[in-house]
């Protein structure tokens, strides 16, 4: 039994499909492919289009969720206290409270206050970190869903040069 170059030819073709198809995987999450995801229930499969057109953070959650949440210090928003570069200002939440479903980020001074949600399936470790775009110096705010519940974290980052065209 020689060497084929037809065989070889046709290993080498399924190893570059099967190398596209996940280069392209990877892509997607890392382009935020995850923040198109709805936030209600992992059952809930409507985009929550309503929620990304508001421009107030409170009318934000309350289209998204249909509630307020309440201050958490077991939500743990990490973001810089200055973001030089308001079109890459990295943030992370973590999180201690048990039967997390979903967790969103807002910026208060953004054209529209929903950055990014994502549900959280059972059994997830409950981390986000994301790159979110920033106009100006506002309150960004974590929305932890759990239990059925609403829990927030917000801290204030300052802008010095706005990420959203200005």
């Amino acid at each position: 039994m020689g060497f084929s170059i037809e065989r070889f030819s046709a290993t080498r073709r399924l190893v570059l499909q099967g190398a596209l198809t996940a280069a392209g995987a990877v892509a997607l999450f890392g382009l935020g492919g995850l923040a198109a995801l709805p936030a209600r229930a992992a059952t809930d499969d409507k985009y929550p289009e309503e929620a990304f057109r508001q421009k107030a953070d409170k009318d934000a959650i309350q289209a998204l969720y249909g509630r307020t949440a309440e201050t958490s210090d077991k939500v743990k928003l990490d973001a810089p206290e200055i973001a030089e570069n308001g079109a890459v200002v990295p943030i992370s939440v973590t999180t201690t409270l048990d039967n997390v479903t979903s967790i969103s980020f807002l910026v208060s001074g953004n054209p529209n206050a929903l950055a990014a949600s994502y549900v959280i399936p059972e059994g997830t470790l409950p981390a986000v970190s994301n790159r979110l775009k920033m106009q100006q110096t506002s309150n960004v705010i974590a929305i932890v869903e759990a239990g059925g519940k609403l829990f927030s974290a917000t801290k204030e980052v300052k802008v010095t040069v706005g990420g959203c065209g200005g």
